[in-house]
């Protein structure tokens, strides 16, 4: 494959272009795991049951997150090509759409956690009927805020395929700020303790959909359901459901074996995981900026200049998992005694920080490369991709981990196959091109 220099049609997304992209979305990928850090620094002063407890519960409320992430990642990609195609009415209406889908879902979570939330807790914390029942009150009152949440992703989702950058930081600073300096209030001088902070949660998501939804207002679009887009979008949306559900099947298998090693490891455990969770989103800015530009050349008819955007932004990649390599390594003797005054807890941590560091360059890449072909509506080839890298890599490594006894260094171990099984079916992928593939929907 011949390597080109920048086509004039592209010369104008240079680095600074990208990341101008990147940059806001960075801020708006971080606000949520900074908040869930800060519930976790919270919490963890509680005790170790409550901390075991926001593990399991966190991990679903995770699901339901990534959830939104996979909603928006097809808004995104739909919404790009039209804008990139000189519509952006088209983009926008696209959001309206999206943001539909998205509360019905949300809503549809909300209530069912009412039923499932106690059986689930029960199932994670590995028969612990103290973390469980602790958990299970815990996600109860998370999931009122699913609707918010979902919304939105809708919202960034729209918004990025339209290059907005601008009001998302806003809207989504101004929810998660006002959360965390709710959630410490609430658990300590109003004495909630952990559902506290789960109540802080609700108030964050809640109030960022209903920002997102007003900017649908401000744009003036019609707002009518239109189930005919609606199919399309689940029809786009399908594969990466798949993809990010074999992504959650092996979380929620994560911490339920770090549970059965006992509540010392599922804390450490979800301390070490919200930090992988924060760098993952924060790589996945860069995809962010990939999702918009790459789609809207290919939208432009411009696949050339695609491709060029993919081997700047894989570069990017790789440049920014190496920084986040030396701060976790610098960090490793400081940052858990940060969540946690256990030392059972912090030696716990230990196990599975080198792995943590070693997978950080890969991820840099593999993140970046998610958000070209998603930005290209190359999903169903992610989608044989992830499957493969999860229910058949890390999947049996973190049961193997268990037969064995391998503890939590094992569970990690077993991410980081993950990874690297990602990232050569990547670049596989895009080294063949066939990802390139012009026009205003794909």
């Amino acid at each position: 494959m011949s390597h080109p220099t920048a086509p004039p049609a592209t010369s104008r997304a240079t680095l600074r272009r990208i990341a101008g992209l990147a940059l806001p979305a960075l801020v708006v990928l971080a606000a949520e795991p900074v908040y869930v850090l800060v519930d976790t620094a919270v919490v963890g002063h509680l005790g170790r049951v409550p901390l075991a407890a926001l593990a399991v519960g966190g991990t679903v409320l995770t699901l339901i997150a990534w959830l939104g992430t996979v909603m928006a990642y097809g808004t995104t990609g739909r919404a790009a090509r039209r804008y990139g195609a000189g519509d952006r009415a088209a983009a926008v209406a696209e959001g309206v759409q999206a943001s539909w889908l998205a509360f019905t879902v949300g809503v549809a979570v909300a209530l069912g956690m009412q039923v499932v939330a106690g059986p689930l807790a029960r199932t994670l914390a590995g028969g612990g009927t103290e973390v469980a029942d602790a958990a299970a009150q815990w996600m109860r009152i998370a999931a009122l805020g699913a609707p918010g949440l979902l919304l939105a992703a809708a919202g960034n989702g729209w918004m990025r395929g339209v290059q907005e950058t601008r009001r998302p930081v806003v809207y989504v600073l101004a929810a998660n700020v006002l959360s965390a300096m709710l959630c410490p209030v609430l658990v300590y001088p109003v004495g909630l303790g952990l559902p506290g902070s789960a109540i802080a949660n609700v108030v964050a998501q809640s109030l960022g959909g209903l920002l997102f939804a007003r900017a649908l207002l401000v744009e003036r679009a019609a707002l009518r359901p239109d189930p005919s887009v609606i199919r399309r979008q689940l029809a786009v949306s399908r594969d990466l459901l798949m993809r990010g559900a074999a992504f959650q099947i092996c979380f929620l298998s994560a911490t339920g074996v770090a549970a059965r090693f006992g509540a010392a490891s599922v804390a450490a455990h979800q301390i070490a995981v919200q930090l992988f969770f924060f760098t993952a989103l924060a790589l996945d800015a860069v995809a962010i900026a990939a999702q918009s530009l790459v789609g809207a050349a290919l939208g432009g008819g411009d696949a050339d200049g695609a491709r060029w955007l993919a081997r700047r932004i894989a570069l990017l990649g790789v440049a920014c998992g190496l920084v986040f390599a030396v701060l976790i390594a610098v960090g490793s003797g400081v940052v858990p005694g940060w969540f946690s005054p256990d030392p059972a807890v912090r030696d716990q941590a230990m196990l599975a920080w080198p792995w943590f560091v070693a997978m950080q360059p890969l991820a840099g890449v593999v993140f970046a490369l998610d958000g070209v072909l998603i930005g290209a509506g190359d999903v169903r080839y992610l989608r044989n991709l992830t499957l493969v890298a999860t229910l058949g890599g890390f999947l049996p490594a973190i049961w193997a981990a268990y037969a064995l006894d391998l503890g939590l260094g094992g569970i990690w171990a077993g991410l980081v196959l993950m990874v690297v099984i990602r990232l050569v079916g990547l670049l596989l992928r895009t080294r063949s091109g066939r990802w390139a593939v012009v026009g205003a929907v794909r």
